[in-house]
C-alpha cells in the first residue's frame, strides 16, 4: 500500500520532544518497510531548510540546550529512500529560496497536488 503523507503543520510537539512525531512515525514505518512518501506543505516547508538554528531555550536557570533539529531528520528519510516533495507555493509564501533548501527535494506546485494524490492508496494529512 503507497501512503502519502502530507504534512502542513509545524515544530507539532518540538518543545517536549527532539523530533516531530510525524517525521519519527515515518522513519519507523519505512524502517518496517512501509511504502510511503512525504509533502510537506504549508508551515512545514520550513523543515526542508538545512540552514536552521535553535538557540537554548531558558526557562529560569532551567536551559533546553537539545533543539529539534528538523531538517537533518527529513534528510534522514530521503537517505532511508523516502520520497520528499514540497509545495512551492508554500516556500515562496514564506520567503523561502529554492537555495536555502536540502538536496533531493522534488519541488511541486499546489495545482498539481490533486492529480498527484490519485497515486496514492492512501492520503494522511498532519
Amino acid at each position: 500500500m503507497k501512503v502519502l503523507n502530507v504534512i502542513e503543520t509545524a515544530y507539532r510537539a518540538t518543545l517536549e520532544e527532539q523530533d516531530d512525531p510525524v517525521i519519527w512515525i515515518m522513519h519507523a514505518m519505512k524502517g518496517a518497510g512501509a511504502d510511503h512518501t512525504v509533502l510537506l506543505s504549508g508551515n512545514a516547508v520550513n523543515y526542508a531548510v538545512m540552514a536552521q538554528g535553535v538557540p537554548p531555550l531558558r526557562f529560569g536557570n532551567q536551559v533546553q540546550r537539545h533543539a529539534p533539529r528538523i531538517a537533518e531528520q527529513v534528510a534522514g528519510l530521503m537517505a532511508k529512500g523516502v520520497q520528499v516533495m514540497v509545495v512551492r507555493e508554500s516556500l515562496s509564501e514564506r520567503g523561502i529560496d529554492k537555495e536555502e533548501l536540502m538536496d533531493g527535494l522534488t519541488l511541486v506546485h499546489q495545482a498539481a497536488v490533486p492529480r498527484m494524490m490519485s497515486r496514492f492508496d492512501q492520503v494522511w494529512h498532519w
